[in-house]
């Protein structure tokens, strides 16, 4: 089970009841953070989840409104006595900007590890997430995100007996390592089924469509995707600026054959998007306007 919580769905400065850009996922007791703007710690109180089991803090871009809220997030994690290494995923420059910041919050009880993405795709394995960054068109260099679960194919009991595993290597089997008994190796593959269909999360905002956006958020079970612009006045607005309508979004999720939408990262002056969500469902009718807060477990397929 995946759970995903969309912090803040606000674009360039915070509101009453919308905070800046942020979301954040729980799986088997990791958490893993994209983008952090003002009001992530509020954010994350609100919804009573916890600070501590962040693990990894991925960012699209460097614009204030996707990382001004890391300092003090770091400081929360500080004061907690965190002493785990803390794992920041990036464009270029990622250090340096974080450094940076990082002038109101000089003293951590805990590591930083920098991982930089080089070139237009990267993947990164973290705590049970595989993480691909995917270059995106925005006004600086911007990624958007997908993030998966594998899931193993099934445990094949017949097999294991049939080349005589003892039972006490079986799970060490099943978690994918590899075994050596009586100088015999054994992999997972001798024993597992072909892998299963896992859980995948799209997740881009600030960028103009585009097909690397088709292609890696492809069948995905929820497709986070910005929509700074419900209003049709502001089309030649979000081309000029290198961000997104409401339906070109939809149009997106259409063409990627994702499960679900959600809209995100909103203009100020845009106060109430469900205004604007019939012509969005027209081209993608499994389609929602995102808010602070809204969550969903995503559950693998029954067998």
């Amino acid at each position: 089970m995946l759970d995903v919580c969309l912090l803040g769905s606000g674009g360039m400065m915070p509101l009453p009841h919308r905070w800046l850009t942020s979301l954040m996922t729980r799986f088997n007791g990791s958490s893993l953070m994209i983008d952090c703007g003002e009001g992530t710690q509020v954010a994350i109180k609100e919804k009573g989840w916890s600070f501590k089991p962040i693990d990894t803090i991925c960012f699209t871009h460097y614009h204030g409104d996707h990382i001004s809220g890391l300092p003090g997030l770091l400081l929360t994690m500080g004061n907690a006595e965190r002493t785990e290494p803390l794992t920041l995923i990036g464009p270029r420059g990622l250090e340096r900007v974080v450094n940076a910041l990082r002038v109101i919050a000089p003293e951590l009880p805990f590591p930083l590890e920098f991982q930089e993405i080089q070139g237009p795709e990267q993947e990164f394995i973290r705590k049970g997430y595989k993480i691909k960054a995917f270059r995106v068109n925005h006004n600086v260099l911007c990624y958007g995100y997908t993030l998966e679960i594998q899931r193993a194919g099934r445990f094949d009991v017949e097999r294991a007996r049939k080349l005589e595993i003892p039972v006490q290597y079986w799970n060490r089997l099943q978690k994918g390592e590899e075994v050596r008994i009586d100088g015999v190796t054994y992999v997972p593959g001798d024993v597992l089924g072909p892998a299963r269909k896992g859980i995948k999360v799209a997740y881009c905002t600030d960028t103009r469509p585009t097909d690397s956006i088709v292609k890696n958020a492809a069948d995905s079970d929820l497709f986070i995707c910005e929509g700074m612009y419900g209003e049709p006045e502001k089309a030649q607005k979000a081309v000029e600026n290198k961000h997104m309508t409401f339906t070109e979004a939809a149009q997106l999720a259409r063409r990627s054959k994702v499960k679900e939408l959600w809209l995100t990262h909103y203009s100020p002056s845009l106060i109430r998007p469900e205004e604007y969500m019939a012509q969005v469902r027209e081209i993608f009718p499994n389609s929602c306007p995102g808010k602070d807060g809204k969550s969903r477990e995503l559950l693998f397929e029954e067998d």
